[in-house]
Parts: C-alpha cells; sequence; structure tokens
C-alpha cells in the first residue's frame, strides 16, 4: 500500500467573522436525507515539482479555502435540533457560528501519476477525511478536507461532507468557488442559501398524494450499524466505464424505438445500458428489477445554479415492459423522466411541508431498489486553483450504500466530445465482474477506468 503521511489536523475559519445570530434552517428535501450518510468526492492535479516546493500547494489552498468560506456559513456551522411541534424531536438545523472547517494535511509518496496507475479503494479511502457524527452533534463538523500533496507531483483534494445538508452537486460548487478564490481572487458563481420555492397561492389541497415516490437513500435496516456498515463496503466493488461520444451515439441509436423516432438522451440510453445489463445479471429474465432514480430539479424550479442544499428527487419507476433489453429499459426512464414537472415537483414539496417533513411509506420499499442519479450538470473540469491545471481525474461516492448497488452517469473528464460520460457503477463483487464481460455492455466497448475499486 501506497504511503500516505498525515501532517496534521487543523480547523480552518472564514476569513470574516459571521453575522452573530445567524441560522440556516434545512429544508424538506434535506430532511429527508438521514444524517449518517455522507458523500465524497476527490480531485486530482499535476503539479511542476521543481517549480514549487513541498507544502507550497498546500499552504496557498488552505488561504484560499479561509477566504471562500466567508461566503459558506452553513458549512462553518455545527448542526442543531430545532424546537419540535409535538412530542419528537425537532428536525435539524444549522447555527451559523463560524466553529470552522476540519482539514486534515498529508504527504503521499510517489507522484500522482504513479498512484493513480494502480489505486484503488484501500488507497484511495485515505485521501479522504470523515468522521461519524459525535453523540452531542453540535461539537461535529459537517465538512472535511484532505489535501494531499505528492513527493513527486501533484496533488489530491479530498471532500466529504454530511450528505444532510449537501447533495453532490453542492460539494462540486463548493470546490469550484474554492478554485476561483485561489485562483483570481474572486467567485464567478456565488452560493445562493435560500429556501425551495414559496407555496403557490390556492394550491394546498388536503390529504393531497404526491406523485413522486420519494427516496431518501436510506440504508435498509441491516446496514445500520457500523459493523454491517464494514460488511457491505468488503463485497461491493466499485467500476468506473468510460463511454466516449461515439458510443454514447452509438448506444442512443440502440436504444431507439425506430428510426424517425425521438430519441433518448445520453443519460436515458447509458442509464437503460446499466439497468438492463444489472437485471440480467441479477437473475431477472424476464422484466426488469425495481430502480430508484434521482434528478436534479434546480433548473425545473427555476433555481440558480449555485443553489446549496439538496436539490434532488427519487423516483420509483415501474417498467410495464415483460423484456430486460436496452430499449425497454431506456424507455421507461424517458416515460417517468417526462413525469417532471414543475407543478408536479412543487406538489410534492409543498406535501412534505404540510407533513411536517415526514417520509412517505414507500420510501422504504424504494430503498430496496438499485440506485441511479443523474450527475450530468456536474462539471468538474472548472475547478481550476492553478493556470492551465484542470484535474486529471475525479472520484466521487455516495456512503452507505444499500446492498442492490448503485450507478452515478457524469461528464467524462476527457475532451472526447459533448456525448462523452463516465459511469460509476458499485455492485457486489460478483455481479461486477459478470458486468465487464456481459456482451451488450462489450458491444459498446466502453473504456474501464485504471481508477475501479473494490469497496
Amino acid at each position: 500500500m501506497a504511503e500516505v503521511n498525515y501532517i496534521c489536523k487543523r480547523t480552518v475559519v472564514s476569513t470574516k467573522p459571521v453575522q452573530p445570530g445567524k441560522s440556516h434552517p434545512l429544508s424538506v428535501l434535506d430532511r429527508l436525507v438521514e444524517p449518517s450518510r455522507h458523500v465524497m468526492v476527490v480531485y486530482y492535479y499535476r503539479t511542476d515539482r521543481s517549480r514549487e516546493r513541498l507544502g507550497e500547494v498546500t499552504q496557498k489552498l488552505r488561504e484560499g479555502l479561509a477566504e471562500v468560506l466567508t461566503y459558506f456559513p452553513p458549512v462553518t456551522g455545527r448542526l442543531v435540533r430545532t424546537e419540535s411541534r409535538g412530542s419528537g424531536e425537532g428536525g435539524w438545523s444549522v447555527k451559523c457560528n463560524d466553529a470552522g472547517v476540519r482539514m486534515v494535511e498529508a504527504r503521499a509518496k510517489g507522484s500522482v501519476e504513479d498512484w493513480l496507475r494502480n489505486v484503488d479503494w484501500e488507497k484511495e479511502k485515505r485521501l479522504i477525511h470523515w468522521e461519524e457524527m459525535y453523540h452531542k452533534p453540535y461539537f461535529w463538523s459537517t465538512f472535511y478536507v484532505q489535501l494531499t500533496e505528492f513527493e513527486g507531483g501533484g496533488y489530491a483534494i479530498g471532500l466529504s461532507c454530511s450528505h444532510l445538508l449537501s447533495d453532490p452537486i453542492c460539494a462540486t460548487v463548493l470546490i469550484k468557488a474554492w478554485a476561483d478564490v485561489t485562483l483570481r481572487g474572486k467567485m464567478t458563481s456565488p452560493p445562493l442559501f435560500h429556501q425551495l420555492p414559496a407555496h403557490r397561492p390556492g394550491s394546498r389541497t388536503p390529504n393531497k398524494d404526491p406523485f413522486i415516490n420519494l427516496c431518501s437513500q436510506r440504508p435498509t435496516s441491516t446496514n445500520q450499524s457500523a459493523t454491517s456498515s464494514a460488511s457491505v463496503h468488503g463485497k461491493h466493488k466499485t467500476i468506473s466505464l468510460s463511454f466516449s461520444d461515439q458510443m454514447v451515439r452509438s448506444c442512443v441509436a440502440s436504444a431507439q424505438a425506430h428510426a424517425g423516432g425521438p430519441s433518448p438522451s445520453p443519460f436515458e440510453a447509458l442509464a437503460g445500458l446499466i439497468w438492463a445489463v444489472v437485471s440480467k445479471i441479477k437473475g431477472r429474465r424476464d422484466g426488469l428489477v425495481g430502480l430508484t432514480m434521482g434528478l436534479d430539479i434546480r433548473k425545473l424550479l427555476g433555481l440558480d445554479d449555485g443553489f446549496f442544499g439538496n436539490c434532488m428527487v427519487y423516483s420509483q419507476i415501474q417498467p410495464n415492459s415483460e423484456e430486460n433489453c436496452l430499449l425497454a429499459a431506456a424507455m421507461a426512464i424517458r416515460e417517468e423522466k417526462a413525469k417532471f414537472e414543475k407543478e408536479k415537483v412543487m406538489d410534492l414539496i409543498e406535501w412534505l411541508e404540510d407533513n411536517d417533513g415526514s417520509k412517505p411509506t414507500q420510501q422504504t420499499l424504494a430503498c430496496s431498489d438499485l440506485l441511479c442519479l443523474n450527475l450530468e450538470s456536474i462539471d468538474p473540469r472548472w475547478a481550476i486553483f492553478e493556470d492551465g491545471s484542470s484535474p486529471i481525474q475525479t472520484s466521487l461516492y455516495i456512503e452507505p450504500t444499500c446492498d442492490r448497488g448503485q450507478f452515478l452517469v457524469l461528464p467524462s473528464p476527457s475532451e472526447d466530445g459533448p456525448l462523452s460520460r463516465t459511469v460509476m457503477i458499485k455492485l457486489p463483487r460478483d455481479e461486477a465482474d459478470k458486468l465487464l464481460e456481459d456482451d451488450l455492455i462489450l458491444q459498446f466497448a466502453p473504456t474501464l477506468m485504471r481508477n475501479s475499486k473494490c469497496l
């Protein structure tokens, strides 16, 4: 195992104090997420070691982090419980007390290129610092950063945060803002900390049922304890498949119902491909396994890209077809996506608010499904801390996961074309190996990225 030396752990606070008494209430979509769930990302960068001495990058990034945290008061705050309306515990909110972000500084042997030639989960998790919630959450940092410099050149930024405060898109917004402030001294897209759209006049209907079965991504009951969580990590494997622009176009054509008909989007085609193959691997000879699909609704609700908070909804897809082919899967996803209309999503948000953020009873059922997230709006290439130095590779995790597995559809870090995509797939180890050997996957010949990992 490559050696990583941890230099120190410190608390980074913003350069300007937060206004006394400031707090940030969590939205109903925030409160759907279990506090134990967390988002983890790793960004890898090259550097010229002949131009910068070891430690200079860490100092520069640490100073930039302190500057950017001025614009992210909830990130440096601490979780507190609000007063309950009934007999139970109240909901979560963030007291913006500028308690700071925990930051670990580390160094690793070799270069970043050496590291990426043979990286696995056991190595990569040493680049991400995370601490489980304390018994007293008020003393627990919800965001952690680790800066690791490679002695032979390059560095890695590992960010972990509570999913209660941030979805994967927010995590990348924070890193992008950090990069902007470090490189240019100002942000191109400041974050927006406001609530979801307000209630519509006359829209409240008593006992109105939401149209979407939201999923909070809660682990199944067998995954609740630390012991069982470790067991799940031990039997899963994550693989990253890179689909070039031409590969995606070919997949889209194969998922098209008939010549001249409507073409599925790259997400619909690739998600359909993975869903169909996983269904076959899991032993379904007719039909598809249950799928819960997560979509970002910022644009749908007219929110700015800088909106900071959970803004994804999860829909449980019930396919009508008895086939488990690419065409049937892509069509089912396309039909479900078409239901995501602003009025219907607002119905759902208002229903949750009227029910004090209560979770629909169907949610625990959805959590037993295969989970798929559309993260095409994430583009790590713009997180540039030094002129001309985009990330050479990124990794993203949402933990813990349910036993059935999950897959994330992201933009490709390559310059291969506008339709190129990367799909990160986490499945039980034996199923992941079978997926790589499946004829339908081999037909499109995606590239197995060298950072495929055993979890």
